[in-house]
């Protein structure tokens, strides 16, 4: 029998990097390993992957080439304490 992920929902995350070799995704819920989880290049250089998660408030930032970046979609953001931002998403 299957245990069941109790509230867990699936999330897109994507970002817009034409150029870019590689583009990961690093956040409080992956220990912000900066190659942890490797986006998908889709179409018209969009970069995408889902992540299942629980209910929670979540900071996360891309990684493209190796240089952190921002979510340009992300609204809602909160400071680091290295002198930048990190995005939010809530679950």
């Amino acid at each position: 029998m299957a245990v069941k992920s109790a509230g867990k929902k699936r999330k897109v995350f994507q970002l817009a990097a034409p150029s870019a070799r590689a583009v990961y995704l690093a956040g409080d819920f992956n220990e912000w390993v900066p190659d942890g989880r490797l986006l998908n290049e889709g179409e018209n250089g969009t970069w995408k992957t889902t992540v299942t998660l629980a209910p929670g408030v979540y900071q996360y930032r891309f990684v493209v080439d190796g240089e952190w970046r921002d979510d340009p979609r992300c609204a809602e953001k909160t400071p680091n304490g290295l002198g930048e931002e990190n995005c939010l998403i809530r679950v």
